[in-house]
């Protein structure tokens, strides 16, 4: 079984799952067009669907789609809507990067928008 998302003016409605020859025989007169999505592609990199870990498979059009997600035909991608207005698009992962580097350090941090810097959050 593959996954397909409807993308309608280059934003992702609905995400189903079907067999390839079931667009064969499928009537759908409403706006937009199916795109095979994989459910291990992230970030350009396929994972192993039992480890969860990058492995040698083929990856397609950067990320799983998800609803609201954008569907950009030039650069054949899936990408998740801008989380802060400060982030740009990776265009080889299609993933948004904030203009800080996320700290790697074990701990756990939120995105401070005002500041542009990550806060740490204290449990």
């Amino acid at each position: 079984m593959s996954h397909y998302a409807k993308v309608v003016e280059e934003k992702v409605t609905e995400v189903i799952v079907a067999e390839e020859d079931f667009f064969d025989n499928f009537i759908d007169s409403s706006p937009g067009e199916w795109i095979q999505t994989s459910y291990n592609t992230r970030g350009g990199v396929h994972h192993n669907p039992e480890t969860n870990k990058p492995d040698d498979g083929t990856p397609l059009r950067k990320n799983f789609a998800a609803i609201g997600f954008t569907y950009d035909s030039k650069l054949d991608a899936f990408y998740a809507p801008k989380p802060f207005s400060s982030w740009t698009l990776n265009e080889t992962t299609c993933q948004w990067e904030s203009p800080v580097a996320y700290p790697d350090d074990g701990k756990i941090y939120e995105w401070d928008e005002d500041n542009k810097e990550w806060k740490e959050i204290k449990e």
